[in-house]
């Protein structure tokens, strides 16, 4: 598998999505949470961190909903 960074810039390409899954902690808690980035077919970067993927997934549709109008 490849890094989603490579020298702090995305690896991420066109049209694809990549996510890794990491652990922090909260109020001595073990929490996980995903990064994710997704590069659109014209090369715009939506990055974010969630709880889920699912999550992230629900938050880059919603920003490719709001850049499609």
């Amino acid at each position: 598998m490849t890094r989603m960074t490579q020298n702090g810039i995305s690896t991420t390409k066109a049209g694809q999505e990549q996510y890794e899954t990491f652990y922090s902690a909260h109020r001595g808690r073990k929490v996980t949470r995903v990064m994710y980035d997704y590069r659109t077919a014209e090369g715009v970067l939506f990055s974010v961190v969630a709880s889920t993927l699912r999550e992230c997934r629900h938050k880059r549709d919603e920003w490719l909903a709001k850049r499609n109008k």
